[in-house]
């Protein structure tokens, strides 16, 4: 898993622009089967956001997720647009976020009606508690004087079909509002992306800003005055998600590497403590017969910074050696930490940062080797005091 990328999803161009809005530095990025991403970074934050269009449909949305997928490897897919209510409880330029999908086209046709046979596909937990706790925090939403009231969110099922509706008296209409009663929301695409995540393994959080009411008074005109303020508020809503989850990534990589900290203190004192001839110490304390080395922090400057940069790239060879790294994400690893390392034989905040960025997209790299988390975090740590 890459942590501190999200793949964020649209249909519709209008709905990427909204989302294109909100990256910095963004370059686009090739599948080898001709698909474009735009990979950047949500502006003032080093969320990483691997941004692409699937055009309309559950099934071209579920082939294009599972591209991102594979191609990324994310902390988590978000699908990102416009969507109908179906209710009263949403209202225009409102954000809904998925508890649940439906895919509310299975079914099966016998002679008394059509009996409802829906997939469903709920919510990672995590994802939820993340969306309900920025909810409640409520500071997500773009300041626009003369938009009206501030948006909300709202969290029900969305159900996902293959056709626009914009009816409440048809036939297919009244069906949907009487077996899927609890979905806030109507679109086009969400099953397949939450079908997608399924089978790949990957969390997946649909967010939709409400544009109209499917009820049959979606016009052009309407149309073209609330998609963008919809489509705007989605884009907030989960380009602010994005960079909690990567966060949230990063406090979960940190914790990793202060337990394998603690655990080499402990393996140190018990192999000092073994022996009972005299130990000779440079730094340190002694009580009774136990030696306690000083584990406190030094300073890094960059020349020592360089040197142990060059004793990381030992590491990652030695695991790719041993077969514990793929040849793709070790010539990955070793391209950053080249970054970091020319980054660091420098002496300005803007080197800095950029041996930062390098060693935490490094870090996204190598998040399955724990041992490698551990060493690499006091470098990260280094060279964020680097000037």
């Amino acid at each position: 898993m890459t942590k501190d990328l999200v793949v964020i999803l649209t249909a519709l161009n209008l709905e990427y622009q909204a989302v294109r809005r909100k990256l910095a530095g963004a370059q686009v990025h090739r599948h080898e089967r001709g698909t474009l991403f735009e990979v950047g970074t949500v502006q003032g934050t080093s969320c990483r956001v691997a941004l692409g269009l699937t055009n309309k449909g559950n099934h071209s949305a579920a082939v294009i997720a599972e591209r991102a997928i594979q191609e990324f490897s994310p902390v988590a897919v978000l699908f990102v647009g416009v969507a109908g209510a179906l209710w009263d409880t949403a209202r225009l330029g409102d954000v809904v976020m998925a508890t649940h999908v439906y895919a509310y086209h299975g079914g099966t046709s016998e002679d008394d009606g059509l009996k409802s046979r829906p997939r469903v596909w709920e919510t990672a937990h995590g994802i939820s508690q993340l969306g309900l706790y920025l909810a409640r925090m409520n500071d997500w939403a773009e300041d626009s004087p003369g938009q009206g009231r501030a948006p909300q969110v709202r969290f029900g099922a969305i159900a996902a079909g293959e056709i626009v509706q914009n009816s409440t008296i048809s036939a297919e209409a009244r069906w949907i509002r009487q077996h899927y009663n609890d979905a806030l929301a109507i679109e086009m695409e969400a099953a397949g992306v939450a079908q997608a995540g399924h089978l790949s393994g990957a969390p997946v959080a649909i967010v939709r800003g409400i544009s109209d009411r499917a009820d049959g008074t979606k016009t052009s005109a309407k149309d073209r005055n609330w998609q963008p303020r919809a489509a705007a508020n989605a884009a907030a809503f989960a380009t602010r998600l994005a960079v909690e989850l990567v966060g949230e990534q990063e406090q979960i990589a940190m914790s990793q590497a202060d337990k394998a900290r603690a655990a080499d203190r402990r393996e140190k004192h018990v192999a000092n403590t073994a022996y009972n001839s005299t130990v000779g110490i440079m730094a340190g304390t002694v009580e009774q017969s136990s030696v306690h080395l000083d584990a406190s922090p030094k300073a890094t400057g960059p020349t020592d910074l360089v040197a142990e940069l060059d004793g990381f790239g030992e590491h990652l060879n030695r695991h790719r050696a041993e077969g514990a790294l793929d040849d793709d994400t070790h010539r990955e690893a070793l391209a950053e930490l080249g970054v970091a390392r020319r980054a660091a034989a420098e002496k300005n905040p803007e080197s800095a940062k950029r041996a930062t960025m390098a060693l935490k997209r490094l870090r996204g790299l190598i998040g399955d080797s724990p041992e490698l988390t551990a060493r690499l975090a006091p470098l990260v740590v280094a060279a964020g005091s680097l000037s």
